[in-house]
């Protein structure tokens, strides 16, 4: 009873991940943003690992256009390893695992833009590097929101319908209703 009470009162904290049936078509929009970016990172760093270019060399290696070492080839198998785990999971983890990480690459494009001419940039970021981590934030962000943030999904939605519990009521028992009036013979 409390537990309604304060889902009445603040529908906004409901679990939005409960919402999502595991074969939701929704799913496979954000399996392939996981797969097909954390497939380029994984390629991406073993390439750079191949090259055997130094941990934190700050040289100008380039890999896919794109300048490189050690420690960056590394952390891109490792994010695009865990971008795999979530196209394999599916889902809301995977929704919610390209929202996160659209997040931190975006992030990481800021932070490592303010790095660029320092000793502290021991990733070996050049513009061109934070100009892709811009794109891959904006782009796992896209697919992890398919579907899930907007004002126009429509009312068959998981999320709308998590957001709009009570409009959703109305909407299924006026459904139910005129499938009764459809077929009068079934109770």
């Amino acid at each position: 009873m409390a537990r309604r009470v304060r889902r009445a009162l603040h529908p906004v904290n409901a679990r939005l991940d409960e919402h999502l049936p595991i074969d939701h078509k929704l799913s496979q929009v954000y399996r392939v943003g996981a797969g097909l970016t954390g497939l380029l990172l994984v390629v991406f760093g073993i390439l750079g690992l191949i090259d055997r270019i130094g941990f934190f060399d700050t040289g100008g290696d380039t890999v896919l256009a794109l300048n490189t070492n050690g420690a960056l080839s590394v952390l891109s198998i490792c994010i695009g390893g865990l971008l795999i785990v979530g196209m394999v999971v599916g889902g809301t983890f995977a929704s919610t695992l390209n929202i996160v990480l659209g997040v931190l690459f975006i992030a990481s494009g800021f932070v490592n833009l303010a790095l660029l001419d320092t000793g502290l940039n021991f990733l070996a970021f050049k513009i061109q590097n934070v100009l892709f981590s811009f794109v891959v934030g904006v782009m796992l962000m896209w697919f992890g929101m398919y579907g899930r943030v907007g004002s126009a999904l429509p009312h068959d939605n998981p999320y709308w319908r998590a957001r709009h519990p009570e409009q959703a009521a109305r909407e299924d028992r006026a459904r139910m209703a005129q499938r009764r009036l459809a077929r009068p013979d079934t109770v």
